[in-house]
C-alpha cells in the first residue's frame, strides 16, 4: 500500500493534536504515514523528505508544529504538493504557530487549519483527494450529511428541554 498522505509532526508529544488527522483518514480508508521531522533538528531529513514525497506517491501532507512552528512553511518551500498546517498550542496560546504558519511569503501556501484543529486538516486532506475520485467524493459527501444529520438530531434534543419562559417556534 502506498501513502496518499504523510502526516509530519514536529514532535512526538506533538502526536495527541496529530493523532485526529490519522483518525480521519483512517475512517476513509486513505493510505498514509507519519513521522516526526523538526525542521531545526533534523533540516536535512526534512529536506529529503519534501523533495521525495511526490515520487513517493504522497499527494497531500499535513504538517503540525508548535512554538516556532517553521515545519509546514520549510516543506512548503520544497515541494509542489498542498501543504496542510497544523498549528499547535505549546506556547503563547498557539499564536506563534498559527502566525508562522499563515504568514508565508508569496507563491509559498500553507493551508492552514485552526490551533490544534488537526482533525479539521484530516478533513481537508480528503476533500482535497477527492477531487478527481468519484468513490471518494460520494463517502465525504455522506460524511458531510452524517455532519448536519447529527445537529438536525440535536436541535430536536433541544427542544425536548423545557423551561417556563421559553419559546420555541
Amino acid at each position: 500500500m502506498t501513502p496518499k498522505v504523510s502526516i509530519i509532526m514536529g514532535s512526538t508529544s506533538d502526536l495527541p493534536i496529530m493523532k485526529e488527522a490519522a483518525d480521519i483518514l483512517n475512517e476513509f480508508k486513505i493510505p498514509f504515514e507519519i513521522n516526526a521531522l523538526s525542521a531545526h533538528r533534523t533540516p536535512e531529513e526534512v529536506e529529503k523528505f519534501s523533495k521525495g514525497a511526490y515520487d513517493k506517491g504522497i499527494r497531500v501532507i499535513i504538517a503540525g508544529a508548535g512554538m516556532a512552528a517553521h515545519l509546514a512553511g520549510v516543506i512548503a518551500a520544497m515541494t509542489p504538493l498542498p501543504v496542510i498546517g497544523v498549528p499547535i498550542k505549546a506556547s503563547l496560546d498557539g499564536l506563534d504557530s498559527l502566525l508562522a504558519m499563515v504568514q508565508m511569503p508569496p507563491g509559498i501556501p500553507v493551508a492552514t487549519v485552526a490551533i490544534n484543529g488537526a482533525r479539521n486538516a484530516g478533513i481537508l486532506a480528503v476533500q482535497i483527494l477527492s477531487v478527481d475520485d468519484k468513490e471518494l467524493y460520494a463517502k465525504l459527501m455522506t460524511f458531510k450529511e452524517d455532519l448536519k444529520q447529527k445537529i438536525v438530531k440535536a436541535n430536536e434534543e433541544l427542544n425536548l428541554v423545557k423551561y417556563d419562559y421559553r419559546v420555541i417556534q
